[in-house]
C-alpha cells in the first residue's frame, strides 16, 4: 500500500481495517527499523516507504512471490 500512496494512521487503519492503536503500533516499528520514513509532527504524521526500502521493493516481491508459490 505504501508504495503507491501515502497514508496517516487512520487511513491506513481503515483501509485494512484494523485497529487504530494496532496499525499505530506497527507502523512505530517498521519506522524504528527503517522499512517506512514519516512526514509531518505527532497529529498529522504520514508515512510512506522508506528510499532503502523503495530501492530493494522489487527484489523483495520476487522473493515475496517465490515464498508464496
Amino acid at each position: 500500500m505504501l508504495a503507491d500512496k501515502q497514508y496517516n494512521t487512520n487511513q491506513l487503519a481503515e483501509e485494512l481495517n484494523i485497529d487504530y492503536q494496532t496499525t499505530s503500533h506497527h507502523l512505530h516499528v517498521l519506522a524504528n527499523k527503517g522499512i517506512i520514513t514519516t512526514e509531518g509532527d505527532k497529529y498529522c504524521k504520514i508515512y510512506f516507504l522508506s528510499k532503502d526500502m523503495e530501492a530493494s521493493l522489487k527484489e523483495f516481491n520476487q522473493i515475496w512471490e517465490k515464498i508464496n508459490v
